[in-house]
């Protein structure tokens, strides 16, 4: 009976990809269901061989570490040379998109909160 190995939920393509690439690389028998589109099916990698289990779970296990420290590095490089963009970056960058997304933010504030101010009216 097969079982679920890795739920591809929020998982970028690359990663994705890259969990395919070390099973297959170690001949482990896996199978991929795609979401749906409404989200009530998993979008996952099954096994098809309960007894890799334990064995599937160590490399994926392995796998993350090494791409969490790969990336992590990567991350780092960017922040000592400056390129990590910031929130104010962004601010600089596309003022208009801020004041309509904070005016669009005040507006529902205000429309969720109107009724229970004028309760005792």
């Amino acid at each position: 009976m097969a079982v679920l190995l890795f739920n591809l939920k929020n998982v970028p393509d690359d990663e994705a990809t890259e969990v395919r690439d070390v099973l297959s690389q170690h001949h482990i028998d896996y199978y991929e269901t795609p979401p749906g589109k409404w989200g009530i099916s998993v979008g996952a990698i099954w096994l098809n061989d309960k007894s890799q289990l334990d064995y599937a779970k160590q490399l994926i296990d392995t796998y993350q570490q090494e791409r969490r420290h790969r990336v992590k590095q990567a991350f780092e490089k960017l922040q000592q040379a400056g390129e990590v963009e910031s929130m104010l970056d962004r601010l600089k960058q596309r003022p208009l998109q801020f004041i309509a997304y904070l005016m669009i933010i005040s507006l529902v504030i205000y429309l969720s909160l109107t009724p229970f101010l004028h309760l005792g009216d």
